[in-house]
């Protein structure tokens, strides 16, 4: 993921998971270790539809669905996937047998934190850091890639709660992703993060 998109992410998992609304350009450039020019970039075209309004000391959030959107539209999953394969089991067995160190993503990440499954569906998506142990108990297979494993950024550990990664990088994914399902889980999930 670029710096930017860490930016967004770490602002809605603030204003999503913990209810601020508030924050400094500094506050997050030290938190994530980039410069502030880089956090003043990821926040202008926020600030330009309406998503924050930036003040002369900090900025504030006006609108979560314009900020995960302007994210979303940004987001290519292709670029951070590591590993792919067809795996002659059910989901659910797919996900048992996943390493622990995983984040799990899109559809199971739904699942398992809201207990919850809009619609069927037949890919586990995960974030590692560790492809190799996954390959190891799941070698490649051609065929209709049923696990993805994308790239794990290094904050990705600290906001993941239960291997399950924040709602915003839910949502983000789900709206990347092209079949009729993640549309079923989209709006699940819309309905539980922007009601609130």
């Amino acid at each position: 993921m670029k710096k930017t998109e860490i930016i967004y992410r770490e602002i809605l998992f603030d204003t999503i998971e913990s209810k601020k609304n508030r924050f400094t350009q500094l506050e997050l450039s030290k938190r994530l270790n980039v410069s502030l020019s880089t956090v003043n970039n990821a926040l202008r075209p926020l600030d330009k539809i309406g998503g924050i309004s930036i003040e002369k000391r900090f900025f504030s959030i006006r609108d979560i669905e314009k900020i995960l959107v302007f994210w979303a539209t940004k987001r290519n999953l292709d670029k951070d996937i590591i590993y792919k394969t067809n795996i002659n089991l059910s989901i659910q067995d797919i996900e048992k047998n996943l390493p622990s160190k995983i984040v799990y993503t899109a559809y199971s990440a739904y699942k398992f934190r809201f207990d919850d499954v809009p619609a069927d569906y037949s890919e586990v998506i995960v974030y590692s850091n560790n492809p190799d142990e996954i390959k190891s108990r799941f070698p490649f297979k051609k065929g209709h890639a049923n696990l993805v494993v994308l790239n794990q950024d290094k904050e990705m550990s600290r906001l993941a709660k239960n291997n399950i990664a924040p709602s915003a990088q839910i949502y983000v994914d789900l709206w990347n992703l092209g079949t009729w399902y993640s549309k079923e889980f989209l709006k699940a999930l819309e309905q539980r993060i922007l009601s609130r």
